[in-house]
């Protein structure tokens, strides 16, 4: 096997490196791609557990970078975001188990039919090739993306956040330790091993037909870089500007649960609501309560002159409030006369990923999930479960708001494309 890259500073030759890296990865992906269910099942199996040995180790790497950027003055939802613990890291584990469960999507015949003149075609599904997924600060997508690759047939290229470098690396050498006690090679699941900026403008690049896809999985500047620059097809990951929408026959418990969960569960989460809209037929009841809870729970409103009148603790909401994805314990908040404006509403200023509506109204629930154009809709369900794992996919690679390929969360099987299998006996066209 073919000695393991090491890490570089901006002086060195960077596109050479990069080129060889990628070079590696189509290699191991010729490989990935005709590995059994099996191989790569134990390998998946050797992940975990190397995660939860090497806990400490992560633990130690992810501490030292939350402390360099501590020490710059970043925010704490950044914090958090870049922040691992004992359960988190439990977690990324029982994700690798879970990607382990699913069933191997590589192979798949997803339709056949016979042909007048006897022919046999088949549709198959077959693994991209390989994939370039940048990121940034949460050192998690690493195994995310890492196994979620594996399991699909696809070599991979990560390039973290300089944030998490140290995490990054020391969850890498884990993914890697699986792979090699399956007898896979290790390039199929490369860490880019430098901080250099430079590198993520090279992978966008294809590196001379090395990279078949870009993921990017961070803010709103990233993804508008990539869009911009990319030479190959990108799963677009746009930021969550996640919505939940107060109806007016909503129950008030069920309504405080949901936004609660959908703002504060964890507020850096590209799933987290930014904007509550309340209906104006039910918000003498439940617009105050809400608002009331919000706050008291740490979260700073926003809100029009409506909201402002109920508590005095609520700030006025500018006209780009409507539009921003906070990552922080901020949130926006309108009353609307009703469903047909919330909606409006979020056609106008939603980024198509995540929108919920809390309402007992069977056709009020519907009208929305039909005319909402995001990825993913939800009735009477918390933002939050805009996860992979909540989708039994076992993790994810990102949520895709654009609308070719994949849509939504990004699995294993989303990884995927297919190509055509014909059989014939020796016919010939006319």
């Amino acid at each position: 096997m073919t000695a393991p890259l090491k890490a570089i500073d901006g002086n060195a030759d960077l596109p050479a490196l990069m080129t060889d890296l990628a070079a590696r990865a189509r290699a191991a992906a010729r490989v990935l791609a005709l590995a059994s269910p099996e191989q790569k099942n134990s390998a998946l199996d050797a992940i975990a557990h190397a995660i939860r040995s090497h806990a400490a180790a992560i633990l130690a790497a992810n501490a030292e970078d939350v402390a360099e950027v501590r020490a710059g003055g970043a925010t704490s939802a950044f914090i958090d975001r870049l922040t691992l613990t004992p359960a988190r890291i439990e977690a990324m584990a029982e994700g690798v188990t879970t990607v382990r469960a699913i069933s191997d999507p590589v192979g798949t015949v997803t339709e056949r039919w016979q042909r007048p003149n006897g022919m046999t075609i088949e549709r198959v599904r077959v693994p991209l090739g390989v994939i370039g997924v940048i990121f940034e600060s949460r050192p998690n997508v690493a195994a995310d993306a890492g196994v979620l690759c594996l399991k699909s047939g696809n070599a991979v290229i990560l390039r973290g956040g300089s944030d998490s470098f140290r995490s990054c690396r020391a969850i890498h050498d884990c993914l890697v330790q699986g792979l090699r006690e399956a007898g896979l090679p290790e390039a199929a699941i490369t860490l880019v091993p430098t901080r250099d900026r430079a590198a993520v403008g090279l992978l966008l690049s294809g590196l001379n037909g090395g990279i078949d896809v870009i993921v990017p999985r961070g803010g709103k500047s990233l993804v508008a870089r990539v869009e911009a620059e990319a030479r190959v097809p990108v799963f677009a990951h746009l930021e969550g500007v996640n919505h939940v929408y107060v109806d007016r026959t909503a129950k008030l418990d069920m309504a405080k649960s949901i936004l609660l969960n959908a703002k504060m569960r964890r507020t850096g989460v590209c799933g987290a609501a930014e904007t509550l809209l309340v209906d104006r037929a039910g918000a003498a009841t439940s617009l105050q309560p809400l608002v009331s809870m919000l706050i008291d729970a740490g979260c700073e409103v926003r809100g029009d002159a409506t909201v402002q009148k109920i508590d005095a603790r609520v700030k006025p909401a500018t006209d780009e409030d409507w539009d921003t994805e906070y990552l922080d314990a901020i949130i926006a908040a309108r009353v609307v006369d009703g469903l047909d404006e919330a909606i409006a509403h979020i056609h106008d200023h939603g980024s198509h990923h995540t929108d919920a509506i809390v309402t007992e109204d069977a056709g009020s629930a519907e009208k929305f999930l039909n005319e909402v154009d995001s990825a993913i809709v939800l009735h009477n369900a918390s933002t939050q479960f805009a996860d992979g794992g909540e989708f039994g996919f076992g993790a994810e690679i990102g949520i895709a708001t654009g609308k070719f390929h994949a849509r939504g969360p990004v699995g294993a099987e989303q990884l995927t494309t297919f190509k055509y299998r014909v059989r014939g006996n020796g016919q010939t066209r006319p």
